[in-house]
């Protein structure tokens, strides 16, 4: 994998939250996926890249379900970009493409849950406005391991460049 300039790098971390994070999910358990994306956002923080924190509310619920808060470890730090968002994707209606835009990112580093869901959704529209895609397929899961695996095989490799958290990493550090 080239390496990835982080000064137009962001790390996205998509749905990081208890009830989500909970879920039965595969090939990779809650806690595998939310360590590999804390691993990517310390990486991308460090070599001065953007994270962004992404965390769905449902529209409607108020107030919102148990769970719906992140888990303490993945909250925005200061500098990172915080989303809430009411769709899969995390651009429908957010601001987050102007928020990247006016900090000169274009590419996205994506995980999170799920894969078919909100870092599909995700991908899809960052790659329609023309950012380019890096997708870490072990630092996301699916609510089953079929479903994973269709997105990762099918559908990213024609949206940008499959890879390992460790591969990203790398990448962000040049």
């Amino acid at each position: 994998m080239d390496a990835l300039d982080p000064t137009r790098t962001a790390v996205v971390l998509i749905d990081l939250q208890r009830r989500i994070v909970d879920l039965p999910t595969a090939p990779h358990s809650g806690p595998e996926v939310v360590a590999r994306c804390l691993a990517l956002a310390e990486a991308g923080r460090a070599a001065g890249a953007t994270v962004v924190v992404v965390r769905v509310d449902r529209p409607g619920p108020d107030p919102q379900p148990p769970g719906s808060e992140l888990l303490p470890e993945v909250a925005p730090r200061d500098g990172d970009v915080a989303v809430v968002k009411h769709t899969w994707g995390a651009f429908h209606e957010t601001g987050l493409d102007a928020a990247l835009r006016a900090r000169g990112v274009d590419t996205l580093v994506i995980g999170g849950i799920a894969t078919n869901f909100g870092v599909e959704q995700t991908a899809r529209i960052g790659d329609e406005i023309g950012y380019r895609v890096v997708l870490p397929h072990d630092a996301m899961s699916g609510l089953d391991a079929y479903a994973h695996e269709f997105a990762v095989d099918y559908v990213f490799r024609r949206l940008g460049t499959v890879c390992t958290t460790a591969e990203a990493i790398a990448a962000l550090r040049g």
